[in-house]
């Protein structure tokens, strides 16, 4: 009986952590949602919650919440509340949001090289989500 092909990995010697988040990575970039947001910041800088919306075409207010949210977690994405009555919120790319468009065809170089940025805006997030 023939065994099955074991995938070959770009780097055989690469780290567990960086192909776990290289597969993360690729699950969300490949998302629609996540490369249009991407592309939109990246083409008008900074913009709010409503004008990101008129610029993804169908997205609901619930899709666009849930991967603004992630991309923050991931560090792609810095969310600034200002204190002004109603409530101004802007989104804008951070560095790391800004180079994996950049990175996109070379996605585990990328994943190696920012791992511990994500994992430490993840642990950062998170512990803002608890407080």
């Amino acid at each position: 009986m023939k065994q099955p092909a074991v995938p070959v990995k770009p780097w055989p010697e690469s780290d567990p952590a960086v192909d776990a988040l290289v597969t993360e990575v690729i699950g969300r970039v490949a998302d629609k949602w996540t490369m249009l947001v991407l592309e939109v910041l990246a083409d008008h800088s900074e913009l709010r919650f409503t004008q990101i919306s008129r610029l993804v075409p169908d997205v609901s207010q619930k899709m666009l919440t849930q991967t603004l949210r992630q991309m923050e977690r991931d560090g792609l994405v810095v969310r600034t509340v200002f204190p002004v009555v109603p409530p101004r919120v802007e989104y804008r790319l951070t560095d790391l949001g800004l180079s994996l468009g950049a990175a996109f065809c070379g996605v585990w170089r990328w994943a190696e090289e920012n791992l511990r940025r994500i994992e430490a805006a993840r642990a950062e997030f998170d512990a803002r989500q608890k407080r």
